[in-house]
């Protein structure tokens, strides 16, 4: 056995995926009160109402199975701040090893609760892919077919997120341009991406070259003898740690090496017994290893001992986890490629709720220009001062940050918000409200308040270009005057 296989195993695995519940549910419990809370941009109350409402009248089944969350029995705030706790501890839990199976179920149906009712703030791959991986964690054991539903959960979300640059079209990535743009167009960049920044072109197309050499050529060594889907493995370890390093995505990239574990781990012995070398019954070796008995000496026979009567249970369960997570990513499949299956579509509306198989793909399109939103306030509506956030870009002089594994959610959604018109975002247009209310827990999400004393009675929001400096400048950023995003607004 190497070192590798030595230290990567089924328990060392759920052992992490403990750890990343963890900071799941603590990055998520520092914010919540100002994203979901009673008085924060989106309310949970009014969202479940909603919710219950659009199912018809006396729907609550429906309600439940559209938004499958505990809230449904209390969403005071007192509730969120219970659950995200009651999840931290639970995790915690399950990273020491105490009662790991029944930890990691009770951080599973949690963790769904609170993706289900955080809305705009709790939609992007990485809550899902947890509560994926977090469902398979439930029957993971170093049998054949459990170790191969997650290598094929990390074969989905490489090959996925290659599959959907090449059919986006997007001309970018087909020119080998597109690491030119995503270093600085990234949501949350690090210092490290302004300076791999300012690499020459050729060094940035072959930087895209390893992109989809990662995404949709490394992906296919995971189902190779050993050796190969070793060096698949340790591709894809290498291009987590760079994106890690350059970018914050949250605990995405930490999940998905640990996903790159099941790579290294091989099945049981007993189910690779038709491959292990066996001894004839006439081999000198055998014979000479054991006594032999006197033609009258009494022998003694014991009757053999049955299989455990769960074994059939057990292979049960690994059969029809393997069917059903095939036939639903089968489904996903031919939707990607746009090839109609009579019922697919329902089948997929009726299983997404759950959120334990999913369709993934990051960047199929890449952001060529960085348009940033500068929220200002005003007691005059003629001299304006900027609110500054915690992470995202603002200041020209502050460095990127670091801030991952840690996920600061609003900040996320500032930059999905530039990219489109206010309209089209519900909760920024609450968001701005409560900005104009002085809402405390809204408030403790950014950085400074210019308005301490007592909210302002205006709001607008600017929008700006950012680029990346260049070398010998002493700012990180530059920014350009777009004009106004979001016009100037009182509650009156």
């Amino acid at each position: 056995m190497g070192l590798v296989e030595r230290f990567v195993t089924v328990r060392s695995f759920l052992r992490i995926l403990g750890c990343t519940y963890f900071v799941a549910f603590v990055s998520f419990g520092t914010q919540a009160m100002g994203l979901i809370g009673s008085h924060g941009i989106l309310p949970l109350g009014d969202y479940l109402r909603a919710a219950r409402e659009g199912a018809g009248l006396g729907a609550s089944v429906a309600a439940w199975w559209d938004v499958p969350s505990v809230f449904w029995l209390n969403s005071s705030d007192a509730a969120v701040r219970a659950v995200w706790i009651l999840g931290t501890v639970c995790a915690a839990a399950a990273a020491c090893g105490l009662w790991q199976r029944r930890a990691l179920a009770a951080c599973l149906v949690l963790w769904l609760s609170v993706c289900s009712a955080g809305q705009d703030f709790l939609s992007f791959q990485w809550d899902v892919l947890l509560l994926e991986a977090g469902f398979l964690a439930l029957f993971a054991d170093e049998s054949l077919v459990r170790i191969w539903l997650f290598r094929w959960l990390l074969f989905r979300l490489m090959i996925f997120s290659g599959l959907v640059k090449l059919l986006s079209g997007d001309p970018v990535w087909h020119n080998l341009t597109a690491m030119t743009y995503h270093y600085e167009t990234q949501p949350l960049p690090t210092p490290l991406a302004w300076y791999l920044h300012q690499l020459p072109l050729g060094l940035q197309k072959v930087s895209t070259g390893f992109v989809f050499l990662a995404e949709l050529a490394a992906p296919l060594l995971f189902f190779a003898p050993r050796r190969w889907r070793h060096l698949g493995g340790w591709i894809t370890i290498g291009f987590q740690v760079l994106i890690l390093l350059t970018g914050n995505y949250t605990f995405f990239n930490f999940l998905t090496i640990a996903l790159a574990m099941f790579l290294f781990i091989e099945p049981r012995r007993e189910e690779r017994g038709a491959s292990e070398p066996r001894l004839a019954a006439s081999d000198p070796r055998l014979a000479a290893s054991e006594p032999r008995l006197a033609a009258s000496e009494p022998r003694l026979v014991v009757p053999s001992e049955p299989r455990p009567s769960g074994s059939g249970g057990v292979g049960a369960v690994s059969i029809a986890l393997a069917g059903f997570v095939g036939v639903v990513t089968g489904l996903l499949f031919l939707e990607l490629f746009s090839v109609p299956v009579p019922g697919g579509n329902e089948v997929l509306r009726m299983v997404a709720p759950l959120r334990i198989v999913n369709s993934y793909g990051l960047f199929a399109v890449m952001t060529t220009t960085r348009p940033e939103i500068v929220v200002e306030g005003s007691n005059d509506g003629e001299t304006w001062q900027a609110y500054e956030f915690r992470y995202k870009a603002g200041d020209t002089m502050r460095p990127p940050p670091v801030v991952a594994p840690y996920q600061p959610r609003l900040d996320w959604q500032m930059w999905f918000a530039a990219l489109g018109d206010y309209r089209q975002n519900r909760w920024f247009v609450n968001f701005m409200i409560r900005l104009l209310e002085g809402e405390p827990s809204v408030l403790r999400l950014l950085q400074s308040n210019p308005f301490p004393a007592a909210p302002p009675k205006y709001v607008r929001g600017e929008l700006y270009l950012y680029h990346f400096t260049h070398w010998g400048e002493r700012a990180w950023w530059r920014r350009e005057d777009r004009g106004i995003y979001f016009p100037k607004a009182s509650l009156q």
